[in-house]
């Protein structure tokens, strides 16, 4: 191993973790952030590991549909002291009004995840107003409100098969991964949700998206339920429910678009936490001691292998992003590199102060990120308990205040300080602006266009690069021992840029380093950030360069075994089932 790492004491000579965490000139690109992977840290995995470690409970109360899937059905759901309670409203499949879009008034499941007991009125209310949407309001203490469609054919191959009394074909769920797509998971405060900041120390959904990903997995069991009880209804007593495996196999469909650049774009305190949780987890198990028999390295090799049939398994065509044959190919390469530096460790010879820092350095450029990032997310693994931990800081506030009492001077400072990157950005030629950011008039759906096919259209998009050279400019026209307020009272166009460069100033990963007007800017990128590394999304499939298909919760532990607290850890990168 020849990388060379900068290390970085503390007082007392140890090690400090800040110091293999990576600079945001690396990190905050782009095509980096893309590449990063589902980890401990991501709200997938981080929830099934809370619930399981609480051993949480869900209990079917009420399941009254028929044949046809039209009814109501009541989970109950107890995490430690607290209760929470799942309502859902199914119907029968219709082509009318059904989509994954927005757009949709009529799916196939509405539900709603609601803190505490529910009455027969509450129930009502999910069903009255969930179908106005945005006119409808939801019912106190609600935290999310969600909607779902089946996967159709692959939906009704699989209740056929129960209802004959044999499994589904293993090909075709495996190609599928889902048999419900999740088609909207909406709270903290949307539609007069409870805002997750009212959420006290200690709550078990108090972490971001928590909520949600608790949601996504009761998606998955009403899924499963659903199907078994189509399929009764079907077959009688021949049938069959779906053995445990493919059960654990499946996950949630899910697809997102453009509205999660202003997300991004939104919510740059929890873009910046959450990034630093990864980095502050990944570097406290780089500084991890390697010793022969602690099983540290036994675990990453086993985490690897995992990882290599996921991908080799995976039927997902990928067209902007690296395709799964390619990220296995050079997994491999890592995992015969990794074995190479076990025998050296366990022969007891001689090599760097932090083997698995200097290890994950040495990657760097000799295989596709993604492969990287995936070791990476292996290596957080070393440390479950710490990055646990860094995951219940995950409750932000995303309120951005101004200091006017700021000189100009030191705003300046701030600017060159975290913003450096804008200034050698080409600003100004077309095809850097090639693009707008605004919402569809009939949906209110986020699109990117050309500029000049929308010359009206009011730009929803922070064009932060722009924003921040032009405030600098302005700023060096003005004393520098002036005032920010006195400034703004001249120029009031920079009050928004400037309370947010002074609220967020020394976090070091709060906005992607990229001009999202440019002709060079891939949407899907930071659709991947979000859906794959912060929720925790796996075979994540882009198209078009702003649409982002993936699945939640595949190989997750069933409730039963949660309930327990005996869940494979390590649940995900499930291989396919062998029925």
């Amino acid at each position: 191993m020849n990388a060379i790492i900068d290390h970085k004491l503390d007082e007392s000579g140890a090690y400090r973790p800040q110091s293999l965490m990576r600079e945001p000139s690396v990190l905050m690109r782009p095509e980096r952030l893309a590449a990063l992977q589902p980890s401990r840290v991501s709200a997938t995995r981080s929830i099934i590991a809370r619930a399981a470690r609480g051993r949480w409970t869900i209990t079917r109360q009420r399941f009254d549909l028929d044949h046809k899937a039209r009814g109501i059905a009541l989970y109950r759901i107890e995490a430690g002291s607290c209760v929470f309670s799942f309502v859902v409203h199914s119907f029968e499949p219709t082509a009318k009004g059904r989509t994954g879009r927005i757009i949709g008034t009529a799916w196939d499941m509405m539900g709603s995840l609601i803190e505490g007991e529910v009455t027969e009125r509450d129930i009502e209310l999910v069903g009255q107003e969930m179908p106005l949407l945005y006119h409808g309001r939801a019912a106190p203490e609600t935290l999310i409100w969600c909607r779902s469609n089946r996967s159709g054919r692959v939906f009704d191959s699989t209740v056929a098969a129960l209802a004959a009394g044999r499994q589904p074909d293993t090909a075709e769920l495996a190609e599928a991964t889902y048999i419900m797509r999740n088609t909207g998971l909406d709270g903290n405060g949307t539609f007069g949700t409870k805002s997750f900041l009212a959420f006290a120390p200690g709550h078990p959904l108090r972490p971001s998206l928590s909520a949600q990903m608790l949601t996504a997995y009761m998606m998955r069991v009403f899924a499963l339920d659903l199907a078994h009880h189509l399929a009764r209804a079907e077959g009688g007593s021949t049938a069959v429910e779906l053995d445990e495996q493919m059960a654990r196999y499946l996950g949630v469909g899910n697809g997102s678009a453009l509205g999660l650049m202003f997300y991004v774009n939104n919510h740059p305190r929890l873009v910046d936490r959450w990034l630093r949780a990864h980095e502050q987890a990944l570097a406290q198990a780089k500084l991890s001691d390697v010793v022969r028999g602690d099983g540290k390295v036994e675990l990453l090799l086993r985490l690897i292998d995992k990882a290599i049939v996921y991908r080799e398994q995976d039927r997902t065509q990928y067209t902007d992003f690296t395709p799964s044959r390619t990220i296995a190919d050079d997994l491999r390469g890592i995992r015969k590199e990794l074995v190479l530096f076990k025998e050296r460790s366990d022969a007891g010879l001689p090599g760097p102060i932090l083997p698995l820092a200097d290890f994950a350095a040495s990657l760097e450029g000799r295989y596709v990120a993604d492969a990287v990032e995936t070791f990476n997310s292996a290596l957080i693994e070393l440390v479950p308990d710490y990055a646990d931990q860094l995951v219940d800081t995950l409750a932000v506030d995303e309120e951005l205040i101004g200091k006017p009492e700021m000189s100009v001077a030191r705003l300046r400072e701030i600017i060159h300080a975290d913003y450096g990157w804008a200034f050698g950005m080409d600003l100004t030629s077309e095809r850097s602006r090639r693009y707008v950011w605004y919402k569809s008039a009939n949906a209110e759906e986020p699109r990117r266009g050309l500029r000049e096919e929308a010359p009206d259209a009011f730009n929803l998009g922070l064009d932060l690069p722009r924003l921040v050279v032009a405030l600098d400019h302005d700023l060096a026209e003005t004393g520098p021992r002036s005032s920010v307020a006195r400034f703004l009272l001249t120029r009031p166009q920079h009050r928004r840029i400037v309370a947010r460069v002074q609220a967020l100033r020394g976090l070091p990963y709060h906005s992607p380093h990229a001009d999202i007007m440019s002709e060079d800017f891939i949407p899907a990128h930071m659709t991947r950030l979000l859906n794959g590394a912060i929720h925790g999304l796996d075979k994540t499939q882009d198209a078009m360069g702003r649409v982002l298909r993936g699945v939640l919760m595949q190989g997750a532990p069933l409730p039963a075994e949660v309930a327990t607290g005996s869940i494979d850890p390590h649940w995900f990168h499930p291989a396919e089932p062998v029925l």
